[in-house]
């Protein structure tokens, strides 16, 4: 072993100007280019308020800085920088004692930079006449190991451990981001005791690359990976932007995320730094928390949740690590009742940590986690917990932790809150039970009765299949009794809302393959591929869909229902639709299923133009003659009555009868009123409408009902009918002047069709035509009214010729 000796000693007043100092002796092998690296690195500052003349006491209380760098050239410099007694005009100057490490070359006794930091080995002065000794074997460490009062110091400085060991740790890595962590202390002793710590608590080459010094009055121009500071100048450095613990101030609030460094300041403080080294011959990260942990955890170490989450993870991850004794302490550990702080986090670990020991070990090692597991479950509500195997609890482990948790389990189940309770609960509370033997017989008829309706409730709140629907389906399949229960009740419930049990079917899987009939359910698995497959032929879904129930719905009427909810959830059926429906299945099935309301909203529902709209109506009528009151009664009998005004005789007094319906049946709907409007008009119209209806018609000075005559009494059809049939015109001409006291509506209309429709109409005859529409105004009235029409016709013959007459003049 050979290491080459430098000493350095700052300027005396006369010196060589700007230089801070020069070195005075310097060991073979150390060139001129590593000497001005090493210089900077050697220097010295005296602290703000030092004395100009110390006397001895105060000159030994000046900080000394204890430095390890790396060079350029991979080798290394250890060394200590201390204040000196001067002479003359320079009473103190500072003295600088390094030792050169080649590249490659480990220190003495492969000990860390750190241990030598108090070696008898350091002196103050440069040898008499600069010449140094022969290169160095050896570097004695101090008199005292580098770990002796470490416990004292880490303690007293609890506040800062996690912080100032997770940066530590980050500035050892080999490519550390931004500048020096400074570590802010009134005593240089104390921050070469935090790298003590470090030495400690990271890994070898994590060590050997931490490159620091113990004072520096110039952290933001450092080159070291760490520094230590004096208060004065912890603000400078804090305005460089760097990482600065000031430990000589008031303790921090905000802790480290840094897990592994949370770990290792309680294990710091509780004294055990052993556990270091204990820990790194674990396989995994050296940085990972959870090796730390376990073995913290195994010793005795009180951790937080966190940790104790990662101690479990790693275990669950590599059981095959621990042996029977570690793993039994950190079983012990986990389950200790004294934790009262648990998270949902640390009991996934641990459950995952159980499924990876069970079967491993022996249940009695275990059982405390499967104990903690369910004991949470019941009483923490944790529904996402990996719950153990039934076997888990044989014994009288088993009878006593179902001693325990069964009543609880059972009044829970027993609720009335059951509609409130989460789904995921309700499942876990069942699991529960059947795990630790509990009998829930008795209740649970109601229990499934109160989870049928909320699996639809909770299942339709958010896209996707539900969070509950793992923990559902292993219910499912671990509990024949529960099945059966369930899926009876949701086949139950079904024909209420189809179409929301037809949703979470397609979200959650349910097993009704077996020997239960549940002919709704079936139904509800089977309308998403009908619809896929025949898309909008809803009459072929809906008879694929009926098929898929395995009951006629002569046998079963409410198959009818959840058909129907399932392919017209949202809508009434079309017209053609509703007849299919009225003629698959008898009266009395839709009756008992209710699906008659359906198709009487498929009749208001249809447009004014659909044929079939009335004869529905009067078969729906037929059939559901108890049934259908109120409103829509009166609303299918307008229909009905527009049925027998187109293509029948109606019983006398439908004029009056169509202004009753369409009273009782308000709101009426549109297409309704219109149809039935239309139907009136056009039979008052007609050439052999009788003269009472008209009568009555005109009487009622209805004014929706009158507009609805002027405009038919406007269409096409009437005025072609007007200008080629006389005798019409001639009718029609004794009808709008019959009434010349009736009401305002219908004399006002009447006047406007004598003049805008009738008139252009007889205008258009030949002279016979218009003869023969004076002789029939005579002959089917009077010859008073023959005169009438005789007048008004010439009135209009006047009116043209004076117009023509009038023309001619202005031409002239």
């Amino acid at each position: 072993m050979s290491l080459a000796q430098v000493h350095y000693i700052s300027a005396a007043p006369g010196d060589a100007e700007k230089t801070a100092g020069r070195f005075t002796a310097v060991g073979p092998g150390v060139s001129q280019a590593l000497l001005a690296e090493i210089e900077p690195l050697v220097g010295y500052a005296l602290p703000d308020g030092a004395s100009h003349r110390p006397a001895d006491a105060e000159l030994r209380s000046l900080p000394q800085a204890f430095t390890y760098a790396a060079l350029s050239d991979g080798s290394r410099l250890v060394g200590r920088t201390a204040p000196a007694r001067g002479e003359g005009p320079a009473p103190v100057r500072f003295h600088a004692h390094a030792v050169h490490i080649p590249s490659g070359v480990p220190l003495p006794g492969d000990r860390l930079p750190v241990e030598a930091w108090r070696s008898p080995h350091w002196v103050s002065v440069t040898p008499v006449g600069g010449t140094l000794p022969d290169p160095l074997g050896a570097l004695p460490p101090g008199p005292a190991p580098v770990r002796e009062g470490l416990d004292d110091f880490a303690v007293s400085r609890g506040p800062w451990l996690a912080a100032v060991l997770a940066d530590l740790r980050r500035a050892s890595e080999e490519a550390p981001a931004g500048g020096p962590v400074v570590l802010v202390e009134r005593q240089n002793a104390d921050v070469a005791r935090w790298l003590g710590l470090a030495a400690v608590t990271l890994p070898r080459e994590s060590v050997e690359r931490l490159t620091f010094t113990t004072y520096t009055r110039r952290p933001g121009s450092s080159a070291l990976r760490v520094v230590g500071a004096l208060p004065e100048d912890a603000a400078a450095a804090r305005e460089a932007g760097l990482r600065v613990h000031v430990c000589a101030d008031r303790p921090p609030v905000d802790g480290t995320p840094d897990m592994w460094a949370r770990t290792a300041a309680r294990v710091w403080r509780s004294r055990a730094p052993e556990l270091f080294q204990e820990a790194r011959e674990l396989p995994g990260d050296p940085f990972a928390a959870g090796p730390l942990a376990v073995i913290a955890l195994c010793n005795g170490v009180a951790l937080g949740p966190e940790e104790r989450a990662a101690a479990a993870g790693w275990a669950a991850e590599r059981p095959y690590a621990l042996d029977a004794e570690r793993i039994g302490r950190l079983v012990e550990a986990l389950a200790s009742p004294g934790i009262d702080d648990r998270t949902g986090s640390e009991f996934d670990a641990v459950g995952r940590l159980f499924g990876a020991l069970d079967g491993r070990c022996p249940a009695s090692v275990t059982a405390p986690l499967a104990a903690m597991l369910v004991t949470e479950a019941v009483r923490g509500g944790n529904g996402s917990l990996e719950l153990p195997r039934r076997d888990a609890f044989v014994g009288p482990d088993g009878e006593a932790i179902a001693g325990v948790l069964g009543p609880e389990i059972l009044t829970e189940l027993e609720s009335g809150a059951g509609g409130a309770r989460p789904v995921a609960r309700t499942v876990q509370l069942l699991r529960v039970a059947r795990l630790l033997g509990v009998n829930g017989t008795e209740l649970l008829p109601g229990v499934v009765d109160r989870l049928a309706p909320a699996l639809l409730a909770e299942a339709s709140e958010e896209p996707g299949p539900p969070a509950f629907a793992p923990a559902l389906l292993e219910l499912l399949d671990e509990q024949f009794d529960v099945r059966t229960a369930l899926l009876g009740a949701l086949d139950r419930i079904a024909p209420e809302d189809p179409g929301a049990v037809a949703r979470f079917l397609e979200r959650v899987a349910l097993p009704f393959t077996g020997t239960q009939a549940l002919p709704h359910l079936r139904m509800c698995a089977e309308v998403p591929g009908a619809m896929t497959t025949l898309g909008r032929d809803r009459t072929a879904v809906w008879h694929r869909v009926l098929r898929a129930a395995g009951l006629s719905p002569f046998a079963e009427p409410l198959v009818l229902r959840t058909a129907v909810g399932l392919v017209w959830e949202d809508r009434a059926p079309t017209v053609e639709e509703a007849r299919m429906l009225l003629e698959a299945a008898t009266s009395d099935a839709h009756r008992a299923a209710g699906t008659w309301a359906r198709l009487v909203d498929a009749a208001l529902g249809a447009p004014a133009d659909t044929e079939d709209a009335t004869a529905l109506a009067h078969d729906l009528l037929q059939a559901f003659p108890q049934e259908i009151g109120g409103r829509e009664r009166a609303a299918l009998q307008l229909l009905d009555l527009c049925r027998d005004l187109r293509t029948g005789a109606p019983e006398p007094g439908w004029a009056e009868q169509v202004r009753t319906l369409r009273d009782r049946a308000e709101p009426l709907e549109p297409a309704v009123q219109e149809r039935a409007f239309t139907a009136l008009v056009e039979r008052l119209l007609a050439p052999d409408r009788p003269g009472a209806e008209l009568y009555d018609f005109v009487r009622s000075d209805d004014a929706e009902l009158i507009a609805a005559y002027d405009r038919a009494a406007r269409s096409e059809p009437t005025r072609a009918r007007l200008r080629t049939h006389p005798a019409y015109a001639a009718d029609c001409f004794t009808h709008w002047t019959a009434h010349p006291h009736a009401g305002a509506a219908w004399t006002t209309t009447a006047a406007a069709l004598l003049d805008e429709v009738l008139r252009p109409a007889v205008r258009a005859m030949t002279a016979e035509a218009v003869a023969e529409v004076e002789e029939t105004v005579g002959r089917t009235g009077s010859s008073g009214r023959a005169v009438a029409f005789r007048d008004w016709n010439r009135s209009s013959a006047l009116g043209r010729l004076g117009r023509r007459i009038a023309g001619r003049v202005r031409r002239g």
